[in-house]
């Protein structure tokens, strides 16, 4: 009999896994078990370079309920998830060999510490003549049917989209197994852990937040079936993704799909019966070109390797980014002065999650305003974020401090004008702000030019219930947009 053991990692789902579905129809033909397993690495709980938790309390109970949900609906097909706490290779080594499995089915990851794994745990493999076999199931488009080599992954997002979608090919998602192998008796399958186990501390769900995001597929299910069939909001996807303030501004699929518990190609599935259903526009698009940004970063993680985690960014520039931790903490817990920046900054870190309009302007704030190291922004993005990605978060810091490939040089997002934009009434600043609720609508967005007397009688000062601007918006990006360009 040919045992094969299931290794799930950012793939936690049973639709559309093909490494589940393959072990299917492997045991089908041999009579062989399948052990679904997940290891909760112990690498990924320990700090990064800057001293943060590389997976916060948020991610971690995030990635809980995901792990507990997998084990649900792997019981509801008769089977069950091996679960252990350690560092993968050695776990997945010792249970290969006591499970007399003859093969690992896993998917492929593309950044430095994932593929770490894979190599140590295939020459531990090769030991034992156990076979090591890869899928490819994190991205809408497969790389086999890439228009091109990924060493010729060409270095702008346009140009590769325009390339792709000549000749659009997305593969039919895998069938979910109706039925899987019973463990055997008295196997030990490990319990969930809980967020102390995990070095972590408990968290209390902030009653602030405007949706209360679960882990696991049949969450994620349920999250697209509101938004794309039961509140219709699909077809106004295009006008409203920029909202930063209601639950169905936008799709928020992000979490579900960085930890895998739902296919980008399910996803591409579902927009294509709504344009059959009831309508295609710009909307149902705009979903399609969204997940192609987020395939575009994975592949060029996979072409460029360590790159998008140096210093130096993708393009090799040498900038000489300050680590004013005095500053870096204003931004960090949302005291810099400018509200809009100030409300996103409150709402990650009192709830592990922040719109995409959001991110773009908090991280140019930090760089271009604050000429603080970018990486820092992305190790505290990549231990609060729920739906923290390697790939998106390193890509779209490289992008956004300028030193990415698909960078525009010293893009500087004006804080001001971007608050007209997208907060043009101040609900949102004010929701996370409360100390500015009294102020007018058209104050709001620049309270450091209240006189006295309207401080007065708006209930705030600045300087005590609220801060000074920590910078001059247009000097300080006008003397980083300086040493940027001396780079």
């Amino acid at each position: 009999m040919n045992n094969v053991l299931v290794w799930f990692r950012n793939d936690l789902r049973s639709h559309d896994c093909e490494t589940l579905y393959r072990a299917s129809e492997a045991a089908k033909q041999t009579g062989g078990q399948i052990f679904p397993v997940y290891c909760f690495d112990v690498k990924q709980f320990q700090e990064t370079s800057f001293g943060f938790k590389k997976t916060g309390a948020f991610r971690a109970k995030f990635l809980i309920e995901t792990v507990a949900n997998l084990r649900e609906n792997l019981r509801s097909l008769n089977s069950d998830l091996i679960l252990r706490i350690g560092h993968p290779e050695q776990i997945l080594s010792e249970l290969a060999q006591q499970l007399d499995v003859s093969s690992i089915y896993y998917h492929a990851e593309v950044t430095t510490e994932e593929k770490a794994v894979e190599k140590k745990l295939s020459y531990l493999l090769e030991k034992h003549n156990i076979k090591f076999k890869r899928f490819w199931g994190s991205t809408l488009l497969h790389t086999e049917d890439l228009p091109f080599a990924i060493a010729n992954l060409l270095e702008l997002f346009t140009h590769f989209r325009k390339q792709v979608e000549k000749d659009f090919t997305v593969r039919n998602p895998f069938p979910t197994p109706t039925n899987l192998p019973a463990f055997p008796k008295g196997l030990d399958i490990g319990e969930i852990p809980t967020l102390v186990q995990l070095g972590l501390e408990e968290i209390e769900l902030c009653d602030r937040a405007v949706l209360h995001f679960k882990g696991g597929e049949t969450e994620a299910i349920r999250r697209l079936e509101h938004y794309f069939w039961s509140s219709d909001r699909l077809q106004v996807y295009k006008q409203t993704r920029n909202g930063m303030l209601y639950a169905d501004d936008s799709s928020k699929f992000s979490p579900w799909l960085s930890l895998g518990a739902l296919s980008p190609r399910y996803v591409y599935q579902q927009v294509k019966k709504y344009e059959c259903d009831r309508l295609a526009n710009d909307s149902t698009y705009w979903l399609i070109f969204e997940l192609l940004w987020r395939d575009y970063f994975r592949f060029v993680a996979k072409k460029h390797g360590n790159k998008l985690f140096h210093h130096e960014g993708l393009r090799g520039m040498e900038i000489p980014w300050k680590q004013d931790w005095q500053r870096f903490e204003l931004w960090q817990t949302g005291h810099t002065g400018f509200p809009l920046v100030d409300a996103n900054m409150r709402e990650l870190a009192a709830t592990g999650f922040m719109s995409n309009r959001g991110r773009q302007n908090v991280a140019s704030f930090l760089t271009k305003n604050l000429g603080i190291d970018w990486r820092m922004g992305a190790e505290w993005f990549e231990s609060l974020l729920i739906d923290y990605d390697p790939c998106s978060n390193w890509g779209n810091w490289n992008y956004t401090a300028g030193i990415g490939n698909d960078a525009r040089g010293f893009r500087f997002f004006n804080i001001n004008k971007q608050s007209q934009d997208y907060d043009r009434q101040g609900k949102y600043v004010k929701h996370w702000l409360p100390e500015l609720e009294s102020i007018p609508d058209s104050k709001v967005h620049q309270p450091w030019q209240l006189l006295p007397v309207e401080q007065k009688r708006f209930n705030v000062r600045l300087g005590v219930d609220y801060p000074h601007p920590v910078v001059d918006l247009f000097a300080s990006a006008k003397a980083n947009k300086a040493i940027y360009d001396k780079a």
